[in-house]
């Protein structure tokens, strides 16, 4: 890149420009207020001095004393700076000079330092201090009017009426060399200043520019050659807080993105063979799944044409087991007939849970409307606990019940929960071949009710927990398992706004929780 094309050379052109134009500007008025303030002083000090010389020769004028007059401009004559001191009378015929040869000489009155004057008619008696004034080189002449006053006209030797307004004029010349050399000298000095002024603000700027500018700027291109090279490895190394180390610190992220996408792109160049083997597998687990859902579709169809004859009998049983109960409350006799009674119960709740799950099987592909009712949930899991019992007992499996709550209401399908823990419970039973024991919890958890079920079996591996609640998926003999249980988990628990996932899970046993939402309005038994 062209030395005049970087942003330092011109940031520092800019600066070195608005620095000249500052600097050169206050250079310029304190070099002009200089001069007119030493201008000034000079001039006032030779108007003071004329007054001297004026207040000075009074009283010998009014007593006509020549020799007294000479004497005193003679004196203020050897004053260092004076020049010389010239009396004119208004005639303009010098009466007393410091320079005795030039003594009754007459003055050119169309001279241009008498023109001032004489050129106005009539002429005025006094004029503004700038007009009293007039400069050569290295020459300043002053005139100081004498004006008449009484003590003049009524002085003995009567020399001036009274009718006279201007005596005479007073011009005194003295040497601006001190005053011309104080402002060269002042001058110079205050050029000498900027120049070194200017110097050390450009020098200064340009070590910040190079040093926070121009350094990380070099940086961050080298940066960007090394990414263009194809070095998607390299770090800027930056740090700052301002926004150049805001840049570098985004370049380096922006970077190991780019290496991370840059090598996955290369991986699967160099995997794209085991890809496709790995894609050709999961589209035939796909298209096993199709022929289970083709088997499924023709089973929903046979479970169609027998559902009618299934639910006759199951209908039968359900009401002659509600009579049997009906007729044995009417004996009066409940302590002695609980055990039948309960046992009838129990075969009417699993005759209507029998006709539901010929129904689901029917609505597993579209599900209709669904009856929520207000339970309580510490009940329902104590129904699928005692519907499994038997079934514990035959495993050797010990079931643990730890409810931190006395009750827990929800607006829920009971049934189909009671379904969805029995399934859980099945599974946790079958992953424990040498017995153990099975925990259920029930808890509060905010707004949501969390149930959880730990077993003490092999566990899941957990490079197929992302399957386990796919349809047809199982780890089980695929002639006995069908791999529904846990979709038909997972379905009931979304068709009740719940979640259902693997919370923990090791070769030490298995967690299942379950989060459903609680019913607000009934909590403990008791209308909120």
């Amino acid at each position: 890149m062209k030395i005049y094309n970087r942003l330092g050379t011109r940031l520092s052109l800019l600066l070195a420009t608005i620095f000249l134009i500052i600097i050169g500007f206050y250079g310029y008025f304190n070099i002009a207020v200089v001069k007119s303030n030493l201008s000034f002083t000079c001039m006032q000090n030779a108007y003071n001095i004329s007054d001297i010389i004026k207040k000075s020769t009074r009283y010998g004028m009014l007593i006509n004393s020549k020799e007294h007059v000479r004497q005193i401009i003679s004196t203020i004559a050897t004053e260092k700076g004076v020049i010389g001191i010239k009396i004119f009378n208004k005639e303009g015929i010098i009466s007393y000079s410091s320079d005795s040869t030039e003594i009754n000489d007459k003055v050119d009155l169309q001279h241009y330092a008498c023109n001032s004057c004489h050129s106005i008619t009539p002429t005025p008696e006094t004029l503004p201090f700038d007009k009293l004034i007039n400069k050569s080189p290295g020459i300043l002449t002053l005139i100081n009017p004498i004006i008449n006053e009484k003590s003049c006209y009524e002085a003995d030797c009567h020399a001036h009426k009274e009718s006279d307004k201007l005596l005479g004029i007073i011009s005194l010349q003295m040497s601006t060399e001190l005053v011309d050399s104080i402002t060269m000298k002042t001058t110079r000095n205050t050029i000498i200043s900027i120049i070194l002024t200017f110097l050390t603000l450009i020098s200064a700027s340009f070590l910040m520019i190079r040093t926070f500018i121009n350094k990380p700027i070099k940086k961050l291109f080298n940066g960007i050659n090394e990414i263009a090279s194809g070095n998607l490895d390299f770090k800027i190394k930056y740090e700052s807080s301002d926004e150049l180390g805001l840049m570098a610190k985004k370049f380096n992220e922006m970077s190991e993105k780019l290496n991370a996408a840059y090598n996955e792109i290369k991986d699967w160049n160099e995997n794209l063979n085991s890809k496709i083997e790995q894609k050709n597998k999961e589209l035939k687990n796909i298209y096993e799944q199709i022929v289970q859902v083709e088997k499924l579709a023709s089973l929903g169809k046979l479970s169609a044409t027998v559902a009618h004859e299934l639910n006759n009998p199951l209908e039968g049983i359900l009401t002659y087991s509600r009579l049997i109960i009906r007729k044995l409350e009417k004996l009066n006799e409940p302590e002695k007939f609980k055990e039948i009674t309960d046992i009838l119960f129990l075969i009417s709740d699993e005759s209507s849970r029998c006709g539901r799950i010929v129904k689901d099987l029917l609505q597993f592909a579209h599900r209709g409307e669904t009856d929520f009712v207000v339970s309580n949930l510490n009940e329902i899991a104590d129904k699928a606990a005692m519907l499994m019992a038997h079934h514990f007992e035959m495993n050797n499996i010990r079931l643990i019940k730890d409810y931190k709550v006395s009750s827990l209401y929800l607006e829920c399908d009971p049934q189909r929960i009671e379904q969805a823990l029995i399934a859980i419970l099945v599974n946790a039973v079958e992953a424990m071949n040498q017995g153990g024991e099975i925990k259920i919890t029930i808890s509060q958890e905010m707004d949501n009710a969390v149930i959880r079920i730990s077993d003490q079996g092999h566990g899941i591996n957990p490079n197929i927990l992302h399957q386990i609640f796919e349809p047809f998926f199982t780890t089980k003999d695929k002639v006995k398992d069908t791999g529904l249980g846990l979709s038909v988990v997972y379905g009931i628990i979304q068709q009740h706004h719940g979640r259902v996932f693997v919370e923990d899970t090791s070769i030490k046993g298995t967690t299942f929780k379950i989060s459903l939402p609680i019913k607000q309005e009934k909590q403990n038994g008791k209308e909120k």
